[in-house]
């Protein structure tokens, strides 16, 4: 009988996935998270940032919240609307399970949610004849999956410090107090298996105190 060697580990450093942006070209991976915007009428920007998005009942894409990488796409939404009642957001948008739309009439444009996927994609310059600009665009099934993280259109200055502060305000009271990220979804907060301090996988690092404590004694 093999004895198993014993692995002791009581810390870590996480690196960093610095590719949250995509060309527009780039079909985004299952599981992934991007940075996407969505332009909206300023009256509604409040609602969003306290409860969230309101899923559109119908759509090219059918039901959902339309968003796109395009920051031009998002500018300009709402249309016919002055650019002075406009906002645009800045998301971070957990895409999961995303089934790409290119064409009339795709088997699964509006029913793609019923087939297990949580976004649709249609990449840019498809033969989508809805889209006359033929900028990329995104349709996400759960609100949830978005998070609204800055303002990055609003002419009116006073309000796009005021819409800032109010984001910051609910990403503070919002997040995880130990990584600091949007908890909304849940975060498995245990306590370190050796100092007992609480830890969550998605902080930076965790250095044991305990750990330390005894190699300064050696």
């Amino acid at each position: 009988m093999r004895m198993e060697e014993v692995v002791s580990f009581f810390g870590w450093k996480a690196v960093k996935d610095r590719t949250k942006s995509l060309s527009e070209n780039q079909e985004p991976e299952s599981g992934r998270e991007y940075t996407m915007f969505h332009g909206t009428h300023l009256k509604n920007a409040v609602t969003i940032i306290n409860k969230g998005f309101e899923p559109s009942k119908d759509g090219m894409l059918g039901q959902g919240v339309y968003v796109s990488r395009n920051i031009a796409k998002a500018k300009c939404y709402p249309p016919k609307t002055d650019k002075n009642d406009k906002v645009v957001f800045k998301l971070k948008v957990r895409v999961g399970k995303v089934k790409k739309i290119d064409c009339d009439n795709h088997p699964l444009q509006k029913s793609w949610h019923r087939s297990g996927y949580d976004c649709a994609w249609v990449p840019p310059k498809s033969n989508i004849s809805a889209i006359k600009s033929g900028r990329e665009e995104d349709c996400v099934w759960d609100p949830k999956r978005i998070s609204v993280v800055d303002v990055a259109c609003c002419v009116d200055d006073s309000k796009r410090r005021e819409l800032r502060r109010m984001i910051q305000s609910k990403l503070k009271t919002g997040g995880c107090s130990l990584c600091h990220l949007d908890a909304s979804v849940g975060h498995d907060i245990q306590p370190c298996w050796e100092c007992q301090e609480d830890i969550c996988p998605f902080q930076e690092n965790h250095a044991c105190k305990r750990k330390l404590s005894e190699r300064n004694m050696v």
